[in-house]
């Protein structure tokens, strides 16, 4: 059960809110601390309908984001997490910034373990991306194809 003083440092969580950040700059990636931060445990969370913008021809692109990671002190909230990936919805950017500011910014903000995040982005032209992006970064070795 969380305490008091931990429910009031969520500011999303539990309220009415339904404001998007119009950008990420705007939005605010909120945690809680981890209830157990002596065991190594894995989180999955995954946006199916992940949207943004093409920076260029400014068309949509839409792709399913994946994030694993092993929590350290602090978890990201969902929530949180939920307005912060939407916030990416009018934003134009190309497809693997996006998956590596979305690392940056969750590092940032909960310092795990480890962290990966994968985007599966919708076909354009014929050709599909997807993009990994990892911390701590991958060594060498296991960058062979």
């Amino acid at each position: 059960m969380k305490s008091r003083t931990e429910k009031s440092k969520l500011k999303l969580l539990g309220s009415s809110e339904h404001r998007l950040p119009k950008s990420p700059d705007e939005a605010k990636l909120e945690t809680f601390p981890n209830r157990t931060p002596g065991r190594n445990y894995r989180i999955t969370l995954t946006a199916p309908e992940f949207s943004s913008i093409c920076p260029v021809t400014g068309q949509p692109d839409c792709a399913h984001i994946e994030i694993v990671y092993v929590p350290d002190k602090k978890c990201i909230e969902t929530k949180s997490l939920k307005f912060y990936l939407a916030s990416y919805r009018n934003f134009p950017a190309f497809n693997e910034a996006i998956v590596n500011r979305i690392l940056d910014d969750l590092v940032k903000a909960c310092a795990p373990k480890q962290i990966h995040v994968r985007g599966e982005f919708g076909s354009r032209g014929g050709i599909q991306l997807t993009c990994e992006a990892r911390f701590p970064d991958w060594t060498e070795s296991s960058l062979e194809l």
